[in-house]
């Protein structure tokens, strides 16, 4: 099968919305001659993505955090409750744990700050679009931080749900998603499961579908919710439920 960066694959479709227009003039500049990128249009709020992702079809939006009326994050969170939605990076100009870990829990697939390089922003949209979350596990490690910093009750409510919906899986789709949640990759977790990638990768889609969740990262903010890695740490556990 092609990858958006092989000569046979179709250009991606890409999407822009900030309300800076130099940022956009900029980001256009840099994205609409890019091998394997088509820049197919641009929004200045987030209130019209809905219609622009109807007007151009995008495979990936650059979603900015900060807009005047609607915000990218609550914009975020739109475009990824659509059936087929667009996958999103989020763009901003700084490191905020906790508006990037919402934009992550409502499924975004990747998180790049303004002053990125032009060519990692590129390569950043070709791996979302082929469908690898752009986080790296020390920007994971530090969101899954922060979330452990929020009040105990909430804490604690957050474990509930996520246990809850934990234990749903199949014993070998929890071993794979303990896994997930501790960053390793797909050949890595078939070397230590003893399985092929290609069964791996099987797995992490069924755990998607059934968890309703957008992408690996929302995986692994799951498998710590549900405090799992934290049993695996201290070996009072092994990343399983029940």
């Amino acid at each position: 099968m092609s990858t958006p960066t092989s000569p046979e694959a179709p250009p991606v479709r890409l999407a822009v919305i900030d309300d800076d227009p130099l940022v956009r003039a900029g980001l256009a500049l840099m994205l609409g001659g890019a091998h394997g990128i088509d820049l197919v249009g641009e929004g200045t709020d987030g209130t019209e993505a809905a219609a622009l992702v109807d007007r151009t079809h995008p495979d990936v939006v650059l979603m900015d955090i900060r807009m005047p009326v609607m915000d990218g994050l609550a914009a975020t969170e739109e475009l990824r409750r659509r059936p087929g939605g667009p996958e999103v990076i989020v763009l901003t100009t700084f490191h905020a744990d906790e508006q990037v870990l919402r934009a992550i829990r409502a499924g975004a697939a990747g998180f790049v700050l303004k002053d990125t390089p032009p060519a990692q922003i590129v390569e950043a949209v070709l791996r979302v679009a082929a469908g690898e979350p752009v986080l790296s596990p020390a920007v994971t490690r530090r969101l899954m931080a922060r979330a452990a910093g929020d009040p105990a009750d909430d804490r604690q409510a957050r474990r509930t749900r996520a246990r809850q919906r934990f234990a749903g899986l199949g014993e070998r789709e929890q071993d794979v998603a303990s896994a997930v949640g501790r960053g390793s990759s797909n050949a890595e977790i078939a070397g230590a499961l003893h399985l092929s990638v290609a069964t791996v990768k099987t797995h992490v889609s069924r755990i998607l579908a059934r968890l309703e969740l957008n992408n690996r990262v929302q995986i692994a903010l799951l498998v710590h919710d549900a405090g799992l890695l934290h049993e695996d740490e201290d070996g009072s556990g092994d990343g399983r439920l029940g």
